[in-house]
Parts: structure tokens; sequence; C-alpha cells
């Protein structure tokens, strides 16, 4: 499937129905009178937000909706029928924004929202309408009141709790595939990822949305690489995770030039938490990375995590701190609908890896071992079931 997060659409409500004029003609009826109906309304436009959705990419190819017109009145007093509205289904997330891009006009949050865009316009009055005791015959009906029309944005603003930032190629992806059960491109060359994507993270019996966006460069606020305009995917996030491949030679510049970005795209990403990660420290010596470590904490002014996503390697304290920011973040603000509720569109976690991280944890040999990339548990030193079997003959020989 494409991946389409802003589409410029137009669209316009339904024109109200024309009001009957007419007359009952009927025999032995010598006092009929008018009896032209009113006009029916027309049709409004709809927008719906619906789960199961993560795309726009319908708006690509029809551009233009326009709700149907009201039935006329017609004799009989018979109003006309209202014209059938147009529901324009969006996923969670979507924004709908004037022309100039200058006014929110809506923000679509959760599945099942939905909001009459534009009202269509009220039908015209029948000459019924006008009968009064002095004029007993109108012949007045009136044509029905224009729909609204307008051109609009909708723009996609996926909602995660947590979001991932850095340099193509720091991890991203490995890691998001290590966390959860997403399964992004992972290559090993710049611009791998070129649409965002989502997974759901288990974490003591809790979950969270984790959203992986394409890389930045150097004057990607200008247009460099693919631009910065993915950066609106994680500007609902509670927290940031900053990786920084380790196997660069300046750490330091890396990091900075990511936050350089951010600074300059604003959306108040600046503003939020960050948590700073070494990454692909399986490819690094012990002493290059303690220097880098040190590189990176004088740099970012906090504390910076040894990572690798690959090789399984800090996996439980960067989740642990993304799920601290951001329960601290939903009891700050509890008005906030939590991402996993809203969307409920992400693929979930993989429950059975963390079930037996948490089981490890309860054991006294939590430090005999260390988790491995797909989430088995690798012991550092047991002895050989062969060793313990001779000692078992051994002993049932003496008896």
């Amino acid at each position: 499937m494409k991946f389409l997060d802003q589409a410029k659409i137009f669209i316009k409500s339904g024109d109200g129905g024309a009001g009957g004029c007419s007359f009952r003609r009927e025999k032995h009826m010598e006092y009929g009178g008018p009896d032209g109906g009113d006009g029916g309304r027309g049709g409004d436009v709809i927008i719906e937000c619906v789960d199961n959705l993560n795309t726009l990419i319908d708006y690509r190819y029809q551009q233009h909706f326009k709700a149907a017109k009201g039935d006329h009145g017609m004799g009989k007093q018979r109003t006309g029928g209202t014209g059938d509205h147009v529901v324009l289904k969006v996923p969670v997330g979507t924004q709908i924004i004037d022309e100039e891009k200058e006014v929110v006009l809506a923000d679509m949050t959760q599945a099942g929202q939905s909001l009459v865009l534009l009202r269509g316009g009220d039908g015209g009055f029948g000459n019924l309408h006008y009968k009064t005791s002095t004029n007993q015959a109108p012949r007045r009906s009136d044509p029905g009141w224009p729909g609204q029309e307008m051109w609009v944005w909708l723009k996609l603003k996926m909602i995660a709790d947590a979001g991932l930032v850095g340099l193509p190629n720091a991890g991203k992806s490995t890691f998001l595939a290590a966390v959860t059960r997403a399964r992004p491109k992972i290559a090993d060359y710049p611009f791998t990822t070129l649409h965002p994507n989502l997974g759901v993270v288990y974490m003591g019996g809790e979950e969270f949305i984790l959203a992986d966006i394409p890389g930045l460069i150097e004057g990607a606020h200008e247009g460099a690489g693919i631009g910065d305009r993915f950066l609106g995917h994680i500007e609902r996030t509670r927290v940031l995770l900053h990786l920084v491949d380790g196997t660069q030679d300046d750490v330091a510049e890396a990091y900075r030039v990511v936050c350089g970005e951010l600074a300059a795209y604003g959306g108040g990403l600046t503003d939020k938490p960050e948590i700073v990660a070494l990454n692909k420290c399986d490819s690094l010596p012990a002493d290059e990375i303690k220097e880098k470590l040190a590189a990176l904490e004088e740099a970012c002014g906090h504390k910076v995590y040894p990572l690798s996503g690959i090789a399984g390697i800090g996996l439980k304290d960067i989740l642990g701190q993304l799920f601290f920011h951001i329960k601290e973040a939903r009891s700050q603000d509890p008005g906030v609908v939590v991402a996993s509720a809203a969307a409920g569109t992400a693929k979930k976690g993989n429950e059975g890896f963390y079930r037996r991280m948490k089981d490890a944890e309860a054991d006294d040999g939590e430090d005999d071992g260390r988790y491995g990339a797909n989430g088995e548990w690798i012991w550092n030193d047991r002895p050989d079931e062969g060793d313990e079997g001779e000692e078992d003959d051994d002993e049932e020989s003496d008896h």
C-alpha cells in the first residue's frame, strides 16, 4: 500500500431544492387552494475518523467531492427529499486545514469521531408557505439556498506515544523491529525508510505506540534529503528517542545536526523529553563505547544509554525510560487520549518476549545471561548437561 500523508481536495455541500408552485385541482373541490411543498435540504459533507486506515492514498485519485442536491417540492403538499450526504473517511490523526494552511478546521484524533464540515443548503419555500387570509392564491415559490464549497488540505499526523529520530542509518528501523512486531524495511544504505512506521510495545502489562520516521540530514528543513515534513508525525508524541550511530567518527556532531533540524522545524519538538542512546554498540570495543558515551553526554547534557537493537543490548533500560516519561505525561494530562486506544491500527509487539523478560527478572540468576536479537535467552556460564549426567551416573553406581 502506498503511503500519502497530505492531500488537497475540493468539497461542496448540496444545494437546496426549489419550492413547488401548484394548486389542488380535483373534481368537486372548488376551493382546492395552493399545495406546493417546500424543497428538500442539500446533502452535507461529513468527515468521519475510522481505524484500520493509515494513509490518505484514496484522495490522490479523486479530489472533488460534491453532495447531492435536495429534491424539488411537489404538489399535494409534498416536501422534497434531502440530498445524499458525502462521507469522507480519514485515518486517526488527520487534520483538516484551510486552503491557505493557516487555520485548522478540525482535528480528528479518535476512531468513530465525525464532523459536519459543510452543511447543505436549505430548501426553498413552496407557494403553500405564503398562503394567508388576504393572499389565498399565492404564486410565489423560492429556489433553494446554494450549498457551501471550499478547498481544504487533509494532513495526517500519526498518533504515537514515543517517536524515533536520528540521522539515516542510525538503526531506528532495527530498533522498532526488535521491540515490536512491525517489520519495516532494513538495509545498509541511507533513507531505507521512506514513510513512517508504527509498532506497539508491551511493557509490564502496559502498552504504548512507537513511531519511526525517515532519517534527517543537515539542511532537511530547506528540502535536503527527503525534507522534514515527516516530523509532523511525531508532534503528538510524549517523548523522543534520539538514536546516534556509534560507528560514526563524531557522534556529538551527529547529535547536534538532528537537534538543529528539530529546532528549525518547530512544532514543540525541542520541548519534549528526550532520551539519547548510542546505537550499534555491538560493533564497538568497550573503550570506544566509553569514549563516545562521554562525548555524547557532554553534547546533550544528560545521561546517554548504550544500545544495540540487533544484539538486544540495553533494550530493557531504554523501554523503561520511555514508558516512565509516557506514564508521567499521561498523569499530568489525563485528558489526552492514549495513543493505542485512539489509533488501534499498529502491529502489536511480541508479548511472549516481554513475558520471558519479566519471568527472568523474578529469578535469582538474573545476571546469568542476556537476551539475543530474536528474544531468546542466552546463558553466560552454564554447566554442560553432559557433565551433570555423568555425575548422576556416578552417584547411581555408588548406591
